[in-house]
């Protein structure tokens, strides 16, 4: 069995003295790509950033990378290969394509760059462009390839297809989730396009209201898509 990257175990978390989160159990290993989904306001990105550091966990624990998560920890969590893609894309509008990925380390860049851009052939065409001036979707591809440069352990990203047509994720997710497997790192997606990142995962995470209400393999899931709208709809009647 592949080696287990994160394991977080009856995690709650909010803003406040407001839970947002409660009891979330989640394990990522080596290789594999676990989706969470959800409707707006069920919890997604603040698991996300309750995973990374990047908001305090009142119960429960998460260890990442052998590393136990708390807040103020993220920079050092980060550093050891554990990397979110916020859903604001966090690029720099004065900045160039080619100037992004030459924030990542260069050798690791030199040994990535062309199978990186595999997976994102419209960033070939743009190198010499500001990120301010690229679209929406263009920002969240070049946000998502520089952290694949980077060469992570645990890549979560938060909406990676806001902005970005369906066909576009169709032909991006396949890419990212070969290397994930190829080089042995975990992705966590928060994704609307269900049946489309069900496809290249192995597992899925449903929550309502803050807590986890279906987990299942992605291919029983995409079996019997009625179970994942029961967990959406039972969520808004709720």
């Amino acid at each position: 069995m592949s080696e287990v990257l994160l394991q977080a175990t009856g995690v709650t978390a909010g803003y406040g003295l407001v839970p947002a989160i409660q009891g979330i159990d989640l394990t990522l290993r080596a290789g594999e790509v676990v989706t969470l989904l959800g409707p707006n306001g069920a919890g997604k990105t603040t698991t996300l950033l309750a995973l990374t550091g990047l908001l305090p966990i009142s119960s429960g624990s998460v260890q990442a990378l052998g590393i136990p998560v708390k807040a103020g920890r993220a920079t050092k969590l980060s550093r050891a290969g554990t990397i979110l893609v916020p859903d604001d894309r966090g690029v720099f509008p004065d900045l160039t394509v080619s100037e992004h990925f030459r924030l990542v380390d260069s050798r690791r860049r030199r040994e990535r760059m062309a199978r990186v851009l595999d997976a994102f052939p419209a960033l070939a065409k743009l190198t010499g462009r500001r990120a301010g001036l690229l679209s929406g979707g263009e920002q969240q591809m070049l946000a998502i390839a520089k952290s694949l440069l980077a060469g992570p352990r645990i890549l979560m990203v938060d909406e990676m297809s806001l902005g970005l047509a369906p066909i576009i994720v169709q032909e991006m997710l396949p890419g990212i989730a070969a290397l994930a497997r190829e080089e042995g790192f975990a992705v966590l997606l928060v994704e609307q396009h269900v049946a489309i990142a069900l496809s290249v995962s192995d597992r899925a995470l449903v929550l309502s209201q803050g807590r986890p209400v279906l987990e299942d393999s992605a291919a029983a899931l995409l079996a019997d898509p009625s179970r994942v709208e029961t967990a959406y709809f039972g969520a808004v009647s709720a």
